[in-house]
């Protein structure tokens, strides 16, 4: 009986839709929004940019 099945060729994690990916802070929105344009540009899925509703009240304070 043989132990071995050969070298892994991947590592897979299942992502659920509508899970949250990154969340990115302190920095501006728009480095923000490029970064994460670069990122999802690498990811085999489509993704969506979304931003928080108190977004004002965060940048303010």
């Amino acid at each position: 009986m043989g132990k071995g099945k050969g070298n892994p060729e991947g590592f897979v994690a299942p992502v659920t839709p509508g899970r949250i990916l990154f969340e990115i802070e302190g920095v501006s929105f728009d480095v923000a929004k490029e970064a994460l344009r670069l990122a999802a540009q690498k990811l085999p899925v489509t993704t969506k940019f979304i931003v928080r509703r108190d977004y004002e009240q965060v940048k303010n304070s």
